[in-house]
């Protein structure tokens, strides 16, 4: 089975397409930064326009070297959400088109089951095969919209563990770079500088330092440097830049691989999975592969290029909901949250505390 990937849910147009096994035989992907770079941040309503424009090129890209073109295409996988509306509407409107005129099966598929899924994506340029985990596994999901622990059993069987109270780990990177003017999208300027720095330079707290939790918070960090900004400006020379990154970078990474840990011990697993845009910056990459070894967990993270947004990691989704015989509704809808993500006030322990309707 060959499977065409779409992928519009934020600022990235992409279309692959992904054998049952995980080979990636096309993979074709439509940034907007130099779209969105001028206003240090995703603007929706341009990024929507632009996926209008990039999805049917992109579509004809990936599938220029498959015999046959869409004939080829044995069914569709779409990103369902979460996202942004627009966005999202673009790339599942053309996905409902090519399905029906094509009488394809087509599939909607979570977009954050896409990245969770991405290790299992098998790309000629990797050369020999990479090692993939076993079932059940801990993943780390963290990118610029999310920020969770699931338990992975099986393609169709996920559970949350815990997530962010508030911001995402991405947009934690993004706002610290456009505050201290170093342009968008800020995870990758802010982990080049990192790299140079010291990471004790400046102090910085730890959010979500107990370990009655598993959640994350970085709202709190985020003030701890405006205000730090504001009462010291933004440093003028490059290695007290560097230094500020790699502290405000180590606590987040810090956060990161402890609550990742620490999931694998209270689940009793030991392999943990870590994917996501974040998950292709080198400190955290580092950091993980550091502590894992320390407590014998096998660590397991995609190429760069499998960690942010992509259609190959939905088609990898999407096979096996149509492997199963999954087939959707040409009148589902799109969403903009993930339906699992727990909202409202938490206890200490992480536990929420439920509505209870008058």
């Amino acid at each position: 089975m060959r499977v065409l990937g779409i992928e519009s849910s934020c600022d990235e147009t992409a279309a692959a397409l992904v054998t049952e096994e995980g080979e990636v035989l096309a993979d074709v992907v439509a940034s907007q930064i130099a779209t969105h770079g001028p206003y240090g941040g995703i603007v929706p309503e341009l990024a929507s326009r632009a996926h209008m424009q990039a999805i049917i090129p992109v579509i004809r890209e990936a599938l220029s070297d498959v015999p046959g073109g869409l004939e080829g295409v044995d069914a569709i996988a779409v990103t369902q959400g979460p996202g942004l509306v627009g966005s999202l509407l673009v790339g599942v409107q053309v996905a409902k088109a090519l399905a029906w005129s094509l009488d394809k099966p087509l599939v909607g598929v979570n977009h954050l089951d896409g990245h969770l899924f991405a290790i299992y994506l098998q790309r000629q340029d990797q050369g020999e095969p990479a090692p993939v985990p076993t079932m059940p596994y801990v993943g780390l999901l963290v990118s610029g919209g999310h920020t969770a622990l699931y338990r992975v059993e099986g393609f169709s069987d996920i559970a949350l563990l815990a997530q962010t109270r508030d911001d995402a780990a991405g947009e934690a990177f993004d706002k610290a770079a456009k505050l201290l003017g170093l342009g968008y999208p800020g995870g990758p300027v802010i982990d080049q500088l990192a790299a140079r720095g010291q990471a004790d330079a400046f102090s910085f707290p730890l959010p979500m330092a107990s370990r009655k939790t598993l959640d994350f918070s970085f709202s709190g960090l985020k003030t701890a440097l405006v205000r730090h900004v504001q009462q010291a400006g933004v440093p003028e020379g490059e290695q007290q830049l560097a230094d500020l990154c790699a502290s405000f970078q180590g606590v987040i990474v810090e956060s990161l691989v402890r609550k990742s840990v620490l999931a694998c011990q209270r689940e009793g697993i030991d392999q943990l999975v870590i994917t996501g845009g974040v998950a292709a910056n080198r400190g955290l990459r580092a950091r993980a592969k550091v502590a894992c070894d320390e407590n014998g967990i096998a660590l397991f993270v995609p190429p760069p290029i499998s960690c942010t947004d992509n259609a190959a990691m939905i088609a990898m989704a999407g096979v096996h909901r149509l492997t199963d015989g999954e087939r959707a509704d040409l009148s589902f809808a799109v969403y903009s949250r993930d339906p699992d993500r727990r909202r409202g006030k938490f206890r200490a322990d992480g536990t929420l505390v439920e509505h209870k309707p008058e």
